[in-house]
């Protein structure tokens, strides 16, 4: 070690150079100056790239260099390899042409908010770590709360001061998914008698075919024995929606065999067709065995902003966890899942730590909320200030009016494949998801039916115009359409449309 570090740091300044100072604010000035204007330039020419890119895996380090550069290089010379090489490498999420997955919306206010926050940078594990950051996810919680139509039991805070209840920003659904397992695998545990883990083995996991695949991947995280997660078939019968009969029938068998039915995962919009999984039914069997339940909303919870599709959480109030991505439908920027719990105790007890570096006289006064206890991690982002930003900018009759805008695009794009007799609706549409597919016609064969809808959607998005993705729905190869980005107008849809008739009137000559 150098016995004098100032007189060294003294030498290697003097050569005239000036000191590297990477937040000088007229850099800060000058490089988001530059980093805005792209934006306003992506947003503005984006609809004329192709949706998808054709590159090949491996291409970026031939083109950008295996190894970090050892010396300083302007700004400019960043961005202009961002255009040159990174833009054409990307799939355009924002595209008006992407109807892939599930929409991964954005806004000027959620950019702004994301990009103040992180200029700011503030890691808030505590309240006391920093106060605005906690207050701000706490009501924009509770603002989201209240357009939902939540319990107040759900609510950070209420008219009458302190809820039992409370709220998070996580990353993604697989998290609150996570953490609200541990929880109720630690309720359990408790409530079975298990010394310690003894008794894990015993507990099982329940939710439909149709159920993310994050849901399993989570469970294995959270140690529950792949062989007690009751994935229950769906059907047409319940349009792939969980049967609550079956649910029960399960979970008494389990109880029968001795074991203690302890998670359901109630889904509202699955991935794959949008199937809507019967709250209130799920939370009536569920209370039968004192099973905690979560009802996964990433998608469609957006949509329960506007009442006339509020109905889809019936029930809500009897059950533990909801959680919903407002990054996926209500116009807030990764990552942004909130999650709501009816009791935040059991969230915490199960995730609290509390070494001696960060107690404070905020937490031991027991008035405030510490978010680092309802997460995996400690350390977290500022994404309150995204979202507040959001419903503080456009107010509700906007957000609804967003909703609203899609799932009409996406009604008249399924009149459209209604209309035409080649294609067929493969299960009823919820909310902006149309699922269809070119159905077998004449001596075509269900499996010859699949492989066209497989040459179709590759057509499709060979030619960059659209992207589509596919899933599989009682055996059958399905195209979904995905009504939602936020660029996205009737024209788009109707531009959609034409270039997948086409296509098909191609392959099928």
């Amino acid at each position: 070690m150098d016995a004098n570090p100032a007189a060294a740091f003294s030498a290697f300044a003097a050569d005239g150079k000036a000191p590297f100072q990477p937040l000088n604010p007229e850099d800060v000035r000058a490089y988001l100056h530059k980093a805005v204007d792209f934006i306003s330039d992506y947003y503005t020419n984006i609809e004329s790239m192709p949706v998808l890119p054709n590159v090949k895996p491996g291409y970026l380090q031939n083109e950008l260099g295996a190894s970090p550069p050892t010396y300083s290089a302007p700004f400019d010379v960043s961005m202009k390899e961002l255009r040159t090489s990174v833009v054409p490498g990307m799939t355009h999420w924002a595209s008006p042409n992407f109807f892939a997955f599930f929409p991964s919306t954005n806004s000027a206010a959620a950019i702004a908010g994301d990009l103040i926050a992180s200029a700011m940078n503030t890691v808030g594990f505590t309240w006391q770590a920093s106060p605005a950051a906690t207050e701000m996810e706490v009501l924009a919680l509770d603002w989201l709360a209240q357009l939902l139509r939540l319990p107040t039991t759900f609510m950070n805070r209420t008219s009458s001061g302190r809820g039992t209840g409370g709220g998070v920003i996580l990353g993604t659904t697989s998290e609150a998914m996570l953490v609200t397992l541990v929880a109720a695998r630690d309720a359990a545990l408790r409530r079975s008698g298990s010394v310690g883990v003894s008794g894990l083995p015993r507990l099982t996991v329940y939710a439909a075919d149709q159920t993310h695949s994050t849901f399993f991947k989570a469970c294995r995280l959270a140690g529950f024995d792949p062989a007690n997660i009751r994935s229950i078939p769906t059907g047409p019968e319940t349009d792939y929606g969980l049967d609550p009969a079956k649910l029960l029938q399960v979970m008494q068998a389990d109880v029968d065999a001795g074991l203690v039915p302890t998670y359901i995962c109630a889904t509202v919009g699955t991935t794959s067709s949008n199937a809507v999984d019967p709250v209130g039914a799920v939370a009536d069997v569920a209370s039968m065995f004192n099973a905690w339940v979560h009802v996964d909303a990433a998608y469609a919870g957006s949509a329960c902003i506007c009442p006339e599709f509020r109905h889809h959480l019936d029930g809500v109030e009897r059950v533990d966890s909801i959680s919903m991505s407002p990054h996926k439908w209500l116009l807030t920027c990764l990552d942004c899942t909130c999650l709501y719990v009816r009791d935040a105790h059991r969230l915490s007890d199960s995730l609290e730590t509390n070494p001696e570096y960060l107690k404070n006289d905020a937490t031991d006064s027991g008035e405030v909320t510490d978010l680092k206890d309802m997460q995996v991690g400690v350390g977290r982002r500022f994404r309150g200030l995204k979202l507040w930003m959001v419903m503080r900018t456009y107010g509700t009759a906007k957000l609804q009016e967003h909703i609203r805008s899609d799932v009409a695009m996406a009604k008249m794009f399924e009149d459209f494949v209604r209309a035409d007799d080649r294609f067929e609706i493969v299960v009823p549409r919820n909310f902006a998801l149309v699922c269809f597919r070119i159905k077998a016609n004449g001596g075509m064969t269900e499996e010859d039916a699949d492989e066209a809808n497989r040459v179709l959607m590759d057509n499709l998005n060979k030619t960059g115009k659209a992207y589509l993705a596919h899933t599989v729905v009682g055996d059958r190869f399905v195209l979904r359409f995905a009504v939602g980005s936020s660029l996205q107008e009737e024209r788009h849809v109707r531009s959609a449309w034409e270039l997948i008739k086409k296509t098909t009137s191609e392959i099928m000559a």
